[in-house]
């Protein structure tokens, strides 16, 4: 498997988020041409206290967030990971995602759940192998590639209005 959940907070058990996260991140992978099976993503299911904790500590910003993500090396979308050999897969990073604020989002912009959740886990995969969005042509690249995953997936376009 590629991804690696602890559960830290029983709620995400419902939710599903184990074999969403395994969905969505391998997806991700696969459409950059990168096999799954040769790389590791470990995934902490948390609570907004936990995410405000470690967002404070990695950046200095002492509140909740919906999800964060530690590369295990810098990387850039132009090169992107080899992955590890047989039976020793590359680890790409860390991620953490938290439960009351992802709930919330996905209450106030009318989605399902598991959908936020997808394109949560999609973006932060990405983040996870060199993208970000500091920049408005990097944001651009980003979002059309996460809308073109998760429309893979059948999920809507996040950043549509309506």
């Amino acid at each position: 498997m590629l991804t690696d959940t602890i559960i830290e907070d029983d709620r995400w058990d419902e939710a599903g988020l184990e074999s969403l996260a395994e969905t969505a991140a391998c997806a991700a992978l696969t459409h950059l041409a990168l096999d799954p099976e040769r790389f590791e993503i470990a995934i902490l299911a948390c609570d907004d206290a936990r995410i405000a904790g470690l967002n404070a500590e990695f950046r200095e910003k002492p509140t909740p967030t919906n999800v964060l993500s530690w590369p295990s090396e810098e990387r850039s979308p132009e090169e992107p990971p080899q992955g590890g050999e047989e039976g020793l897969p590359e680890e790409l990073g860390d991620i953490a995602i938290a439960y009351e604020t992802c709930i919330r989002e996905a209450e106030e912009q009318g989605k399902p759940l598991a959908d936020h959740l997808t394109h949560l886990i999609v973006h932060a995969t990405l983040h996870l192998l060199g993208y970000d969005h500091i920049r408005d042509a990097d944001a651009t690249l980003m979002e059309t590639l996460e809308v073109e995953i998760l429309g893979k997936l059948g999920v809507a376009n996040p950043y549509s209005q309506g």
